[in-house]
Parts: C-alpha cells; sequence; structure tokens
C-alpha cells in the first residue's frame, strides 16, 4: 500500500471531520448564548483539531501498513 493513497484518503475525510465537529460546536456554543468572536473561536478550534486529528490517523495507519503489508 502506497502512503499517497492514504495522504488522498486524509485530505478527503479529515475537513468532512473538521466540518462537523464545527457545526457541532458551533451549534453548542450558540445555543449557550455565545456571540461573535466566542462564538467562532472555539469552533474554529475544535475544527483544526479534528481535521489534525483525522489527518494525523490517516497517515500512521498509512505508515504502519506499509511495514505490515512488505
Amino acid at each position: 500500500m502506497r502512503l499517497g493513497l492514504f495522504i488522498i484518503i486524509g485530505l478527503t475525510f479529515a475537513p468532512l471531520a473538521a466540518a462537523i465537529a464545527f457545526l457541532i460546536s458551533y451549534q453548542e456554543y450558540r445555543k449557550h448564548k455565545f456571540e461573535g468572536w466566542l462564538l467562532w473561536k472555539p469552533s474554529l478550534q475544535a475544527a483544526l483539531f479534528t481535521f489534525g486529528i483525522f489527518f494525523g490517523l490517516a497517515l500512521l495507519i498509512g505508515y504502519l501498513l506499509g511495514f505490515v503489508v512488505q
């Protein structure tokens, strides 16, 4: 298996997961009456954190599977 395949998978699904995390956290903060930057900042942080985790896991799985397949 090529690491490039997992980079493509990571670049496909990590933004989707980040968008969902943003929407969930945005709705939760809005429900608790946050406004303006206090609403956007934690939602964007959750989205960036989720993107990093999902993309990193895709790379890690691709790297580890490269050793298993050989």
